[in-house]
């Protein structure tokens, strides 16, 4: 029988070093357990220096007691990115990508000792042939996520293949009833050996069925349950449970519990997203598995409050993104029914590395045989903005190739991929997948917010036959600032909630968009960011880093979605006033709300989510305000003060950075007005050029300057230096995906850049 030994405790933990046959244990170790970052702090604080290499992590195994003839397996869920195990200083087996669960059979090791040593070499810099090549968030590294000791009898499911359960799961509806179809994947089997699947009632656990069949190394089952109960997402999340066992004469050699949702779904052009036949939009956020000071080094607490606040928020659906995700988040989605996007790290760039091509072919078959028992999961996404760095020779045919083969794997979800803004609506990229999406940040990095609606009309007059959801949009929003008057790009936690009232809207409004996701469900570490006076973090979160503080624009989406009743006053933060009169603004679904100030009943709002009271009297001093919903005959209550003072409150608003100061965004205006005729290329090497890397240039202020200014002018969106030096290795003689034809040749703007950067001396 399968037994399952946690090694999470008790490790030895030391960075920069590596592994050798002259490794020496001492008191330079530290003691830790896993999960375990070495990237907690350093990934999160800016800068762009956080560690990036190698780290050891050595701890004693002993012997299970168990079944002499057991096989005994190590189960790592992740480590970033790249893992070396050793055992007794003897070199094992290599893992190359941080997000996915690996195996390794250590079984011989055992059968001279019952006492022996692991040592796990683990390495996060940067591998030309290891997905994601770069990409806007931290690359924590570490062994981040739980370890185990799988002890086995030499027959059993097949769990090292792609270190996978060993058995799928797929069901089909047929009228009122369904069939479930299980296949196991059987090791060794004896001619005796027999594979028995018991089903559950997930809810009462009454017997459904049973059905046994002689164990092969592929054995199919099949089943019918009559009158089948369906997996309805969030209203409805209802599983069957399987209990899978192989069996010899009178004992269970192994057995896999398995949670199945019998569903179908599909994505209509015109209508959108339907389950069991009937629509459903879904509306949902992202999610990037890091915390303040933890890194991605999670425990499984943090990923229940993390499930708990997005079901809070009242989506019914999540994009997990950019990579794997930890199996018990899956398992969450699984049970409360958040209809899930899963996705691998091909993301921003690809390399041209035909052994990069393989890892992203790896990387696909572990989340899919990894995940496919999941049955939340609806949709494999296959890349992530991956024109980013330029449609790069062979980058079409790498796409191609990846969608095949996930049909190829599983023919029961559907492939979909998350586009770059740039993106040409005709590119040839829109026809690969089953359905796709598009990232746009209208109303942030470039034009206004009501640019979305013109795009959606755009996009669906031009493919008609293509469905198209939204897989990013957002906004930076951070807490300190805040404004009356809330603008694109104040950063102001106001301005974050205006944005968000438009597209919530809109999104009410537009249910053909099949799937909408909030970049991002919280704020997250990238140490590589300096924006809006923070550090190291993206700030598009609807709730801070910590989970500790839900923002406003967390309520808009609230009042739109959850069916949970609630009033919430806005810019509560926006407590210092020197206005006399102001708008009151709540979000709220409930059917009216009151607002009372001071103990003074200002009368009613009705209907809609966002109920705003206009020009609002405040006195000198402390102003009580309480705000009270109600819906038949249901009330609920939101109050807080605002202090009106003879003037502004400067710790509002936030401090110019240098590159917002009028000087920088000048210095370059003649720069515009030259010709954009193209010239000669030089290169001299002793100057930069369009030769170097995007890192290498917006380190040198004066060259990062002149990057900056000339994206801006033609570029298709506004970024800082701090956003360009995600791109890394990147070249920037690669950034032609960058800037808009409808301005200029981008030829011609890749000369200019390179002519004004060979005037600066490295």
């Amino acid at each position: 029988m399968r037994v399952i030994d946690d090694l999470n405790k008790d490790w030895l933990f030391k960075k920069n070093i590596e592994v050798t046959d002259k490794l020496i244990i001492d008191e330079s170790f530290d003691m830790i357990n896993v999960p375990h970052s070495y990237n907690g702090f350093d990934g999160q604080d800016g800068g762009n220096d956080y560690y990036k290499g190698k780290a050891v992590y050595v701890k004693k195994l002993i012997r299970p007691l168990v079944h002499p003839e057991s096989d005994f397996i190590l189960n790592f869920e992740g480590v970033n990115s790249v893992a070396r195990i050793y055992i007794d200083g003897e070199f094992v087996q290599e893992h190359r990508g941080g997000y996915s669960r690996f195996r390794v059979n250590i079984t011989r090791f055992f059968e001279k000792k019952d006492v022996i040593m692991l040592a796990v070499e683990v390495d996060n810099a940067n591998h030309s042939d290891v997905y994601p090549q770069m990409a806007d968030f931290t690359f924590y590294g570490g062994i981040y996520r739980n370890v185990s000791l799988i002890s086995v009898p030499k027959t059993r499911f097949d769990i090292e293949y792609y270190s996978g359960s060993g058995v799928a799961v797929t069901s089909k509806i047929e009228g009122e009833d369904a069939i479930i179809d299980i296949t196991a994947y059987v090791k060794d089997p004896n001619e005796s050996d027999m594979v028995m699947v018991e089903i559950k009632d997930g809810d009462s656990y009454e017997d459904v069925g049973f059905v046994v069949a002689p164990a092969k190394k592929i054995t199919k089952l099949s089943l019918k349950i009559d009158d089948a109960h369906l997996w309805n997402g969030v209203k409805d999340p209802f599983l069957y449970k399987l209990s899978v066992k192989l069996v010899r004469h009178n004992e269970v050699l192994d057995n896999v519990e398995v949670n199945h949702g019998i569903r179908e779904y599909y994505v209509d052009p015109d209508k959108g997203f339907f389950l069991n036949g009937k629509s459903l939009p879904l509306r949902g956020v992202s999610r990037h598995q890091d915390r303040l000071g933890k890194g991605n080094a999670l425990a499984e607490l943090d990923h229940f409050d993390d499930y708990d606040l997005i079901m809070d928020v009242g989506a019914n659906s999540v994009r997990l993104a950019h990579y794997q995700q930890d199996d018990y988040f899956y398992e969450l989605c699984d049970r409360y029914g958040l209809v899930v996007w899963a996705e691998i790290p091909f993301i921003s760039r690809m390399n041209k590395n035909p052994k990069a091509h393989e890892n992203a072919m790896e990387q696909m078959k572990e989340l899919i045989y990894q995940n496919y028992n999941h049955s939340s999961i609806l949709f494999w996404g296959i890349s992530n903005e991956i024109t980013i760095a330029g449609d790069i020779p062979g980058l079409t045919d790498n796409l191609r190739e990846l969608d095949e083969l996930v049909k190829s794997i599983d023919k029961t979800r559907l492939t979909t991929m998350a586009q770059v803004s740039m993106l040409p609506m005709d590119s040839d990229h829109n026809q690969i997948t089953d359905i796709l999406a598009y990232n746009l940040y209208f109303g942030w990095y470039g034009g206004k917010y009501t640019d979305n609606e013109v795009w959606f009309d755009k996009f669906r007059a031009m493919h008609p036959n293509r469905a198209v959801g939204l897989s990013e949009y957002g906004c930076e929003g951070i807490i300190s600032w805040h404004s009356n008057t809330p603008e694109c790009k104040d950063y102001t936690e106001e301005y974050q909630a205006q944005y968000h009232e438009h597209m919530a809207k809109l999104l009410s409004e537009r249910p053909e968009i099949w799937g909408s996701y909030v970049w991002n469900m919280f704020d997250f570490g990238c140490d590589m960011r300096d924006e809006g006076g923070v550090k190291g973090r993206n700030n598009k979160g609807l709730v801070t880093i910590d989970r500790k503080i839900k923002k406003d624009a967390f309520y808009v989406y609230k009042a739109y979605w959850s069916d949970e009743k609630f009033v919430h006053i806005a810019s509560k933060r926006f407590a210092i006033r020197s206005d006399e009169k102001i708008n009151i603004k709540i979000y709220s679904n409930m059917e009216k709300v009151k607002l009372f100030v001071n103990g003074n009943d200002l009368g009613e709002k009705k209907g809609g989510k966002i109920f705003v009271f206009e020009n609002v009297s405040l006195d000198m001093g402390a102003n009580y305000i309480k705000a009270v919903g109600v819906s038949d005959d249901e009330e609920i209550s939101d109050r807080t003060t605002f202090v009106r003072e003879e003037k502004p409150f400067a710790g509002y608003v936030r401090p110019a950075d240098e590159e917002e100061a009028e000087g920088v965004k000048n210095r370059f205006e003649d720069m515009y007005k030259e010709s954009l005729e193209a010239e000669k290329l030089e290169f001299n090497p002793e100057f930069f050029s369009i030769k170097d890397t995007v890192e290498d240039v917006v380190r040198n202020d004066e060259a990062g300057d002149i990057l900056v200014s000339i994206v801006n002018q033609f570029g298709t969106m506004k970024v800082k230096k701090s956003m360009l030096g995600i791109m890394g290795g990147m070249l920037v003689e690669e950034m032609s995906s960058f800037f808009s034809p409808d301005k200029a040749d981008p030829e011609k703007i890749l000369a200019l850049i390179n002519k004004k950067l060979q005037e600066i001396k490295k």
